[in-house]
């Protein structure tokens, strides 16, 4: 994984609103597939029964942000981990490289 590969990953919550509302999937959007397809379920069952489960599709409007900021978290903590490695690769190439001019 490179850093450009991880950058290309973050999500917007901007794209998630408009997922959801126009198409449900914004579960889909953030790769939990297992939960998008309860979702699609849900949403199915609710609205031919008429049930509480059109609860859950406005519980997700307070809860889409959130969402969005721990995904975007993850990928930023590992963003943080490849730059601790290169820089780590670079000091023992620059301290090499004085080495060898040293000698």
């Amino acid at each position: 994984m490179t850093k450009n590969y991880l950058i290309s990953k973050f999500k917007s919550t901007g794209t998630a609103y408009l997922l959801w509302f126009f198409f449900g999937c914004h579960y889909a959007y953030l790769g939990m597939w297992g939960i998008q397809f309860l979702y699609w379920l849900a949403i199915i069952f609710g609205f031919f029964t008429f049930g509480f489960t059109w609860i859950w599709c406005l519980v997700d409007i307070f809860l889409i942000p959130g969402k969005i900021s721990r995904y975007n978290l993850a990928i930023s903590y590992k963003i943080e981990s490849l730059e601790k490695m290169e820089r780590q690769e670079e000091f023992k190439r620059n301290l090499a490289l004085t080495k060898a001019l040293r000698e």
